[in-house]
């Protein structure tokens, strides 16, 4: 087995479940926002009394953000079932409870405090529905255009992404947008098989990844490595903090 081999057989092995991506440490690397979302999440916590996660993957950025806060309701919601479990063990020490769903299965006006971490697609209407009037949906999104370097190596050039813009889609469900950022931030990928793995845990950059079908595109990846030392993509991230108005 030679190391293009060994390296994309590793990657096929790696567990998917849950939103740890401690496995690429010293293997890729990806610039943070400096906004520091997690920070901001933790800081609203303390002020929130019903607190909802959506799209929760494994609870890792709530446990983070939770600390010593402890709002008397906190629930997560996430769609994809192996992460269920995962979410669960991880919230439960805080007393948050995670529901298997991919909609928002809650009462008009229940939260105060909504939040997401690269939401696939970000149910607007029903964020704005739950949350209470004055209530705040704090949210860091996977901006148009995210890794298109890694896409395009994929797949080949791709149409000039069409997405609504965050702010945009918050103004039309109702919700007065506080404040929205924006951010550009490097990717390196150091081998192949950071590269695969990648792509099957972030299901959105390749819809419908498979190494087996990727196989080629994959080796040319690899070769590119092998001569430069690295693979760099780029991730755009927006920030955006939401506002349901009384009225």
């Amino acid at each position: 087995m030679n190391d293009f081999d060994a390296l994309l057989a590793e990657a096929e092995a790696v567990p998917l479940e849950g939103w740890d991506f401690s496995w690429f440490a010293g293997r890729a690397t990806e610039e943070r926002p400096s906004w520091g979302y997690a920070d901001r999440v933790a800081d609203r916590l303390t002020r929130a009394t019903a607190a909802l996660d959506v799209q929760t993957g494994g609870g890792e950025v709530m446990a983070y953000a939770l600390g010593t806060a402890r709002p008397s309701m906190l629930v997560a919601v996430e769609a994809w079932p192996p992460n269920v479990g995962v979410a669960a063990r991880t919230l439960a020490p805080f007393g948050g409870r995670v529901i298997h769903s991919d909609r928002i299965p809650f009462r008009d006006g229940t939260f105060d405090l909504v939040t997401s971490r690269h939401p696939v697609d970000t149910p607007w209407p029903e964020i704005a529905r739950v949350l209470r009037p004055g209530g705040v949906f704090l949210s860091q999104q996977i901006g148009a255009g995210t890794n298109r370097e890694l896409a395009e190596a994929m797949m080949g050039p791709l149409p000039a992404p069409e997405r609504q813009h965050p702010g945009e889609a918050a103004e039309a469900a109702g919700l007065e947008v506080l404040e929205v950022r924006s951010e550009s931030l490097r990717a390196e990928f150091y081998d192949v098989g950071a590269v695969a793995h990648f792509l099957r845990k972030v299901v959105w950059t390749v819809p419908g990844f498979e190494i087996g079908k990727y196989r080629d595109r994959l080796r040319a990846v690899h070769h590119e490595i092998n001569d430069k030392g690295k693979f760099v993509s780029y991730a755009r991230r927006v920030l955006i903090e939401a506002r349901r108005n009384a009225r």
